[in-house]
């Protein structure tokens, strides 16, 4: 980065018009919670069928903006179709890219974004892990591109982690947090690119543990979801782990749990699995994963329940 960015500052919604790229579960979500936020928004995907998935996911996201008090009566009114990205993009406010996760594509996709939309657009992309210093070698003003990656789904979760590349100028990424936050979002300024960023890491560093455990006998997947819904999930959702382990020391906090508990984590540490996604392992993981209801209404329960958490936490 050129700088420091600025803390997030607030604001109305000086954007009127945003391009979405790439229509899948995230283009869509994000899709979604734009035009609940009244904003105009042309969706860009040479899928054949991609005007009717577009449709139904905002259908199915429906339910969880009415419960956050977004209004949803005549969703689609300003949104468009255009496959041809060059037109896409002319004109734009702020480009929202979710194309495939591969650094090849987001470098062609950029390049063409950035020779065709205002020279004011704000690009953001919602890759969950390729850094913006890789995908901005291709361009002419690299400063200009952000990540902007959600947690899935875009339309429900606050969480936005806004991560600039080495060349990224500070004012973008002060305007992509100022879109964000006037989207009622969570955006939270990463101060170093690492692959996979914060959250995702997080997940991935828990989910190894979780299949070393399914694999290993411990327990099954339905047991252990329970266990975290019913623990750690519980725990993390009002304090993350460093104010848990705070509050778990007593009066000393954080130090007095490391000095006591320390080496018994570190212990946990170095007895903590490698496991491999190989045939034999993905064969058991999807045999057990028969949750009892179709996809569709586990999303349903899932937002419904996500809903009623948040707004306990006091969230959007």
């Amino acid at each position: 980065m050129n700088d420091t960015p600025a803390a997030p500052r607030s604001a109305a919604v000086p954007w009127q018009h945003v391009t979405v790229v790439g229509a899948g579960v995230i283009g869509a979500s994000w899709a979604a919670l734009f035009l609940a936020k009244g904003l105009t928004v042309t969706v860009s995907d040479p899928a054949p069928d991609v005007e009717k998935q577009v449709h139904d996911q905002l259908n199915e996201a429906v339910p969880a903006l009415r419960a956050l008090g977004l209004p949803t009566d005549g969703l689609d009114r300003n949104l468009r179709f255009e496959a041809d990205l060059e037109q896409a993009v002319a004109g734009t406010d702020v480009v929202q890219e979710n194309g495939p996760e591969r650094l090849d594509v987001k470098r062609d996709l950029f390049a063409r974004i950035e020779r065709a939309a205002p020279p004011d657009a704000l690009l953001l992309s919602s890759t969950s892990g390729i850094r913006a210093t890789d995908i901005a070698q291709v361009l002419q003003q690299p400063g200009r591109l952000v990540i902007g990656h959600p947690f899935n789904p875009p339309h429900l979760v606050p969480l936005v982690e806004v991560v600039p590349g080495e060349e990224t100028d500070s004012e973008a990424v002060r305007r992509a947090v100022d879109f964000y936050t006037a989207l009622g979002k969570k955006p939270r300024v990463l101060r170093k690119e690492v692959p996979g960023f914060v959250a995702n890491r997080l997940q991935a560093a828990l989910f190894r543990e979780a299949v070393n455990l399914v694999v290993q006998g411990v327990v099954t997947e339905s047991e252990l979801d329970e266990i975290v819904t019913s623990s750690i999930g519980l725990r993390w959702a009002v304090a993350g782990p460093f104010r848990s382990f705070h509050l778990g020391g007593g009066p000393g906090g954080l130090p007095a749990f490391l000095e006591h508990l320390g080496p018994a984590l570190e212990s946990q540490w170095r007895d903590l699995g490698t496991p491999t996604l190989d045939e034999a392992t993905v064969k058991l993981l999807s045999e057990q994963a028969r949750f009892g209801a179709t996809v569709e209404d586990m999303q349903t329960a899932r937002d419904e329940a996500q809903i009623k958490v948040m707004r306990v936490l006091g969230e959007p």
